[in-house]
């Protein structure tokens, strides 16, 4: 049997082709777990989908979509909601609609609609764990970001929310908040910051690891930061 603190236990990663997705992934591998990656990329292949990971194409804003995904899946025992986005935006006077909700979409819209069809699979197992990602930044509202932190603040009541309405149920809620962290697109867009001070994708992947896991049981509704040196 494998070993490690996620021995055993089938972990779903969405945004699971992306940059965190994919450390959040390999990490929970690297711990025991069965892995199985949710994205919209087409044809996505890598070490882990070689070496035992499941891979399934999904849109998680299509709710039919996203029902069909979780029945091929079967039993699980810990959603890691990783997919999400930013995008700088003008003040918020000057804020499209569209702008509006494309922040709203690809961090709320897709974050409901994986948990309304995960949620009833882990009360019938009568456990389980959920780890969503919030955003240090949204602790407060911040010029050019109303769009993006008015979403992650979402996400982080509705995980407040969420663990209140689970808890009894055996089911953990939690969040982290991550500051800025080291991916190429952050590097190229602040070539001159020092990267050193963020927070790796690894680093914060174990925090995400460590809530998924039952060491983490007695931990309910919490917004973790992740702050890296920042």
């Amino acid at each position: 049997m494998s070993e490690g603190r996620l021995a055993g236990k089938t972990v779903i990663v969405t945004g699971g082709a992306g940059i965190l997705g994919h450390s959040v992934a390999t990490v929970a591998k690297s711990e025991g777990a069965h892995v199985v990656l949710f994205d919209v990329v087409e044809d996505f292949s890598s070490d882990l989908t070689t070496n035992g990971a499941q891979y399934l194409q999904v849109d998680l804003t299509d709710d039919q979509a996203v029902a069909q995904a979780i029945a091929v899946v079967g039993s699980f025992d810990v959603v890691a909601n990783i997919a999400g986005g930013f995008d700088m935006g003008p003040t918020v006077f000057e804020t499209t609609d569209e702008q509006w909700d494309a922040m709203q979409i690809i961090n709320v819209t897709t974050l409901r609609t994986v948990l309304r069809h995960a949620v009833p699979v882990l009360q019938q197992r009568g456990a389980g764990s959920i780890v969503n990602v919030g955003a240090l930044g949204a602790l407060r509202g911040a010029g050019n970001m109303g769009a993006y932190t008015a979403a992650k603040s979402t996400v982080m009541r509705l995980t407040e929310a969420l663990s209140d309405e689970l808890r009894h149920q055996s089911i953990n809620v939690n969040a982290v908040l991550p500051s800025l962290i080291d991916t190429p697109r952050n590097r190229a867009d602040m070539p001159d910051a020092d990267h050193g001070q963020w927070v790796s994708p690894e680093d914060l992947a174990n925090v995400i690891c460590f809530l998924a896991s039952d060491e983490a049981s007695a931990v309910h509704g919490a917004l973790i930061p992740v702050t890296g040196l920042v």
